[in-house]
């Protein structure tokens, strides 16, 4: 039987998980943007994959999962009451009829478009109040590329 986590070793990973310290973060973040879409009655999780499907091109849904770094199954659940308010559309590919192609209805990007100055101001005031915030946003990105699993090689996204 393994010796019991001291109170020293619990303390030493309250003060000193990354990996605790950013999910703190990114709740706090998610609470902050919810509430500031809240009137356009999207998530800041919708936000995010709004944004991700509005390119010249529709992206593929494997495409726009690897962008928000979810599985195919969890992005397929996060589209589906977008689909249903008709700000987004699946398509099959033209080239390849087992793969969807995602995007924007022209509601879909006028909510967007409606969205996106709030971003800014919620954006604008967190960034004020930090320090060093483009070295944060590159240390992010960096952790972003770290594979879930070490032993994966593989950085390709599936369609």
């Amino acid at each position: 039987m393994s010796d019991p986590v001291t109170p020293s070793q619990t303390i030493e990973v309250r003060d000193s998980c990354l990996c605790l310290h950013a999910q703190r973060a990114a709740r706090a973040l998610a609470r902050r943007f919810d509430r500031a879409f809240k009137p356009f009655n999207l998530t800041n999780g919708q936000f995010s994959l709004m944004m991700g499907l509005n390119r010249p091109e529709p992206p593929t849904l494997g495409a726009v999962a690897h962008l928000l770094a979810m599985d195919r199954t969890t992005l397929t659940a996060a589209l589906k009451p977008l689909e249903r308010r008709g700000l987004v559309q699946s398509h099959p590919d033209a080239q390849d009829r087992r793969a969807r192609r995602l995007s924007l209805t022209d509601a879909g990007r006028d909510l967007l478009a409606q969205a996106y100055p709030v971003w800014c101001e919620e954006h604008a005031a967190i960034s004020w109040n930090l320090s060093e915030v483009d070295r944060l946003r590159a240390d992010l990105l960096q952790l972003g590329q770290l594979p879930a699993d070490p032993a994966t090689t593989s950085a390709e996204p599936a369609d």
